[in-house]
């Protein structure tokens, strides 16, 4: 191979994914408390937030933390209890986006609940992201423009597909779903898919709240004639790039921070493959 047509190498992957480690592990909000759920600690909740749920059946708020537990004294289990405190944070106009989508609510490794997609950042709550890279047979990679629309992170590019795990739901099915729903592939298109790898666990301050994120994803070689359309309407546009233009991109800041990290991941591992270096030429 001649190196002079080389995109990129081992060392300016590492360095690129350490910059954007770092900024994808931040501290909580400045005087965030933690959250527990039905005693078990689960989140991180900023003033405006607890002001908000402050005073509702199942909140009990401590100098140290705040505690959220069923309130059989009103009648409410657990969930009943999240659909009220979602409710105020909405009412609050602490919700950016009400998706009616429920999302499960997990700590210390223990389903406890479900909450509305929407809250879980005012809460600071774990929430799992599932991406799919899916690879050209000539080794270019497809990816997807946001659409305009989207509440975060309008127009960037991003990962094929790719969203959160929805409540009751496990990985490869949200893997699935997110595929067809956004790039419109049939399970049958993603059968030799790659195992789903653990990328980062992100903590990080953004406008509606503390995003506290496991992103996962995997890799899939769809077949030549192969292409992706759009069923939500999240997607503005597709493309196939070759290696040059994906590192300009990438230089560029054109993608989300979850999607260059699991670009980043999907490349030091192909590099690392026998096969690699054809993936550093156009």
């Amino acid at each position: 191979m001649d190196s002079t047509s080389a995109a990129f190498t081992l060392d300016d992957l590492v360095a690129r994914c350490a910059r954007l480690v770092r900024r994808a592990q931040q501290l909580p909000p400045v005087g965030a408390r933690p959250v527990t759920v039905a005693g078990r600690v689960a989140g991180w909740i900023d003033p405006a937030a607890l002001a908000a749920i402050a005073g509702h059946p199942g909140v009990r708020i401590e100098p140290e933390a705040a505690h959220l537990t069923a309130a059989p004294a009103r009648r409410l289990g657990l969930d009943g209890v999240l659909r009220e405190l979602a409710e105020a944070l909405r009412d609050a106009g602490l919700i950016r986006s009400w998706r009616d989508e429920l999302l499960d609510v997990v700590a210390e490794g223990r389903l406890l609940g479900c909450i509305e997609r929407g809250a879980v950042r005012p809460l600071g709550l774990l929430t799992h992201a599932i991406h799919l890279n899916a690879w050209a047979p000539d080794g270019r990679l497809w990816i997807a423009r946001r659409a305009l629309s989207k509440s975060t992170d309008p127009g960037l590019w991003d990962t094929l597909s790719g969203g959160l795990v929805a409540a009751g739901e496990d990985h490869e099915s949200a893997l699935l779903r997110e595929s067809h729903e956004e790039a419109g592939l049939a399970p049958a298109e993603l059968a030799g898919h790659g195992p789903l790898r653990t990328v980062l666990r992100m903590h990080r301050r953004l406008p509606d709240g503390y995003q506290v994120e496991t992103v996962s994803m995997s890799d899939c070689v769809l077949d030549a004639g192969a292409a992706p359309v759009n069923l939500d309407g999240e997607v503005l546009e597709f493309r196939c790039v070759g290696m040059p233009e994906l590192w300009d991109m990438i230089q560029r800041g054109a993608f989300t921070l979850e999607a260059e990290l699991c670009l980043l991941d999907s490349l030091r591992q192909r590099l690392a493959a026998p096969a690699a270096p054809d993936l550093l030429v156009d």
